[in-house]
């Protein structure tokens, strides 16, 4: 790599840690632990789903992917850039981690587009359009750690509901034009199995051609699929290496590394 960029770590955490109190008190204090640059990007989702059916709004889905109309998306914002990104900012400023807490809106940093209508239509959904990095660079050499929840908006007074992966990925795209990037998500599994009923058959190194060989064996399926071809994606456009696995890989235990 380029003597000029210095190393970049993007983290996302899955739902499975946000839900957890003391999971994620462990996960917040490894995180600021961590050393170097550094940026965290969460969701949310079954807090969402409580805090909608307490005030008698029904969440629905389609194929596992929320359908996002104005009183749920009205939910996911006070959720996700309320509730959840403050409480991780405040955790993070009480371990002496300079946390601030961002949505795509704030300083124009993830502009999206809603979704365009095709068999179902999703609503207040928003699809990654442009990555603000050239700003997100000046605040993390601040030392200022972003902390990025799951909304973005149209650049017309839109807020949007975003998936959580694809943020951490078009983060870690539009940064490795200043950084060396290394893209981490963090969920329930220690890595992507090799059988899905032993949580110690990861397998530890994971090339593209690798990946296609398991998808078609069956091996590598499901949900899966969507979060492997969005790491691919990202190898494709410059991020250095991206890791899978559980939270403990900051502290360097067993997960998958994704290469091209």
């Amino acid at each position: 790599m380029p003597e000029n960029k210095l190393k970049l770590t993007i983290i996302k955490i899955g739902g499975n840690v946000i839900d957890n109190p003391i999971a994620l008190k462990s996960f917040l204090s490894d995180f600021a632990a961590y050393e170097g640059f550094k940026v965290l990007v969460h969701g949310g989702g079954k807090i969402a789903t409580k805090t909608a059916e307490s005030l008698g709004i029904t969440a629905v889905f389609h194929e596992g992917r929320r359908v996002t109309d104005k009183p749920m998306l009205d939910v996911a914002v006070m959720t996700y850039a309320g509730l959840i990104n403050k409480d991780i900012t405040a955790h993070l400023q009480a371990l002496g981690s300079n946390a601030m807490g961002f949505t795509g809106a704030d300083g124009n940093l993830i502009l999206s587009e809603k979704r365009k209508i095709a068999t179902v239509d999703f609503g207040f959904v928003g699809d990654v359009v442009d990555v603000n990095a050239d700003l997100l660079k000046v605040i993390i050499q601040q030392n200022i750690v972003p902390v990025f929840c799951a909304i973005t908006h149209d650049g017309a007074g839109q807020l949007l509901n975003t998936n959580a992966d694809t943020i951490a990925s078009t983060l870690a795209v539009g940064c490795s034009a200043h950084f060396d990037v290394e893209l981490m998500y963090c969920f329930e599994k220690k890595g992507v199995l090799m059988d899905i009923e032993n949580e110690d058959s990861v397998i530890k190194n994971l090339t593209f051609g690798a990946y296609e060989t398991l998808k078609a064996q069956g091996i590598i399926h499901s949900g899966m699929l969507p979060k492997l071809e969005n790491c691919f994606n990202a190898i494709n456009q410059g991020v250095t290496q991206i890791g899978i696995g559980s939270t403990d890989m900051l502290k360097g235990s067993d997960y998958t590394l994704v290469t091209a």
